[in-house]
């Protein structure tokens, strides 16, 4: 007999699944999966990729949480809890979450943005209900163990060590702190060394808590995989943890805003006794949900994209002042960056940032020629095709759309936009960015009289 609690209890889980719905995003055709978007009750997200034709699958959680969420004090936090998830569950210990994905042969890691976090198993198709539950898992079970917390403290200053002894890495974060100063965005993800050491276990706790909810996450799958089975899987797990409780609850929105960064020719130096000068030369750029980005996006490979770019050009093969030289472009929520590194012999540092400018200026002013529009077009999209050649860039496809913009793009209508930029679009947009007073970040051994000629630079 059953009793009247038991019909209740079952009552109470069939309205929880019916609240789930379930679309069809994108229809596969000519070798491009299908893409199906589940909303479970709590609000969690299931978005997956449906590749038959692989033997392999990966599966991820990507979390709206990154380091543009940290308080001053807060700073490192988010990186810091990423670490801590690998440590240990109620049902496993460090060592089991790891030896269970290398004992099929799998891959597992996770990763922190100032923007998001994604926590991430590649694994033979067979394995992914295995790669499921370890993720979930992590996820929805982590003890963050004040012992733990301790340790982990040690690597995570090792890491910033490791940051701050690579100059062409930590150049970045330098120049987004020139760009952004001391604001949520342009503090460095890793945190520093002062606020590492300061934060405690249940300020860790209580980040997880208020940022790990359903609402804040999106679980995406891609290769060889069922989408039924692997919503009725990960619904599962969350419903073991507890973690849909809240049925009632709706996914959180892309984030928004209409920051406009108004930084113009300031210059910081930081002066280390290395071989290179490592310089970013740059300015604002797009937010990531600027229809413009397309046409930026062309403009970015043309001037400094590849070995036929402008700046490869001009910079290496015609001078030979410097092995790496590239243009890059970083895309947040409410505002972006564009950025021209170059990394060179300190003497030589001054006639590297001479010719970049000058070059930023020429096409803010003349813009690109329609032959270089033309092979940058081509070459964006032969990339873009390319880079998304294996499961774990589906995944990451699918689970970054769906967490920033809320919507998929096929990649044919990504090679249209891409397509359908003009030579007028990209001029627009170089005279609407490159025209701007740049900014300057440099890393390197510089003297006195140097550190006065690099601010004249951006003058």
């Amino acid at each position: 007999m059953t009793s009247r609690s038991s019909k209740a209890t079952a009552r109470t889980s069939s309205e929880a699944r019916a609240v789930a719905r379930t679309q069809t995003l994108l229809q596969g055709t000519n070798g491009i999966g299908t893409v199906r978007r589940t909303t479970l009750p709590g609000g969690l997200r299931v978005v997956t990729e449906t590749l038959p034709s692989v033997r392999s699958a990966t599966f991820g959680i990507w979390v709206q949480v990154g380091s543009r969420d940290e308080t001053p004090t807060l700073n490192g936090a988010t990186h810091y809890l990423e670490h801590l998830l690998f440590k240990g569950t109620r049902k496993r210990s460090a060592l089991d979450i790891s030896s269970a994905i290398d004992a099929v042969g799998g891959e597992m890691n996770a990763f922190t943005a100032k923007e998001y976090t994604c926590y991430y198993a590649r694994v033979l198709d067979t394995d992914l209900p295995l790669a499921i539950d370890v993720v979930c898992d992590m996820l929805t079970g982590s003890l963050i163990l004040e012992e733990d917390v301790d340790a982990e403290r040690g690597v995570i200053l090792e890491e910033i060590a490791m940051t701050e002894d690579d100059p062409g890495d930590c150049v970045h974060d330098l120049f987004a702190h020139t760009m952004l100063g001391d604001t949520p965005l342009g503090r460095p993800v890793l945190g520093t060394v002062d606020t590492i050491n300061a934060l405690t276990r249940s300020q860790v706790a209580r980040f997880y808590k208020k940022h790990y909810d359903p609402r804040h996450l999106v679980v995406a799958a891609a290769g060889n995989v069922d989408h039924a089975t692997v919503v009725r899987q990960v619904r599962k797990a969350f419903e073991k943890a507890g973690a849909l409780t809240q049925t009632d609850a709706v996914p959180l929105a892309p984030r928004d805003g209409a920051r406009t960064l108004k930084t113009a020719g300031r210059v910081e130096l930081l002066n280390r006794r290395t071989e290179q000068a490592h310089v970013v030369l740059g300015m604002p750029g797009l937010a990531r949900t600027d229809e413009r980005r397309w046409a930026l996006g062309v403009l970015n490979t043309a001037l400094g994209g590849g070995m036929s770019s402008r700046l490869f050009q001009e910079v290496r093969e015609k001078r030979g002042l410097a092995y790496s030289v590239y243009s890059y472009t970083s895309g947040f929520a409410d505002c972006g960056l564009f950025g021209v590194y170059a990394g060179c012999r300190p003497n030589q540092v001054h006639d590297v940032l001479k010719i970049c400018r000058d070059e930023l200026d020429r096409v803010a002013s003349d813009g690109l020629s329609d032959e270089e529009i033309g092979r940058a077009v081509g070459q964006l999209s032969g990339s873009t095709v390319l880079g998304l050649e294996d499961t774990g860039a589906l995944m990451n496809r699918i689970g970054k759309s769906e967490l920033c913009w809320g919507t998929q793009m096929s990649v044919d209508d990504m090679l249209a936009r891409i397509a359908a930029v003009t030579p007028d679009d990209v001029r627009e947009v170089a005279r609407d960015v490159l025209g701007r007073r740049p900014s300057l970040s440099v890393i390197g051994p510089l003297k006195d009289k140097q550190a006065d000629r690099l601010h004249e630079a951006v003058s």
